[in-house]
């Protein structure tokens, strides 16, 4: 039997939604830090990439799934900068409006991983149990 790649890729995500969590606060921490540079996380397409998850092609109609390398690294860069904000007076990048959006689209992003693991999880419960 082979290993069910779902919750693998549902606890990859987590782990990448955790750390750009922790980079959004400390954006938010430092809002009013002088010459602070606000960061962002790379995107998750791109921490996918560079896994060793593959989408199986059982029919010869599906299409190709891409061969993906191992070693994926979750890095932390400057964030691009916000032309409405600009760099303030301060030095400082951090505009706390789109601070905000991104934690809500954490929420809303950590919110259908889990949804969609623990309906998952019951599908196979029920196939178990019959």
């Amino acid at each position: 039997m082979q290993p069910i790649q779902l919750f693998d890729l549902a606890s990859r995500q987590a782990e990448w939604l955790q750390a750009r969590q922790e980079v959004v606060a400390g954006n938010i921490a430092n809002a009013n830090t002088p010459k602070y540079r606000a960061k962002d996380v790379t995107p998750f397409q791109a921490v996918l990439d560079n896994q060793n998850i593959g989408m199986a092609k059982t029919n010869p109609a599906h299409l190709s799934g891409n061969e993906f390398s191992s070693s994926g690294n979750i890095n932390v860069e400057e964030a691009s900068l916000n032309q409405e904000i600009g760099v303030q007076e301060s030095g400082n990048t951090v505009g706390l409006e789109d601070e905000l959006a991104k934690s809500g689209e954490i929420k809303r992003q950590y919110s259908l991983n889990t949804a969609l693991v623990s309906s998952f999880h019951r599908m196979m419960l029920m196939t178990v149990k019959q």
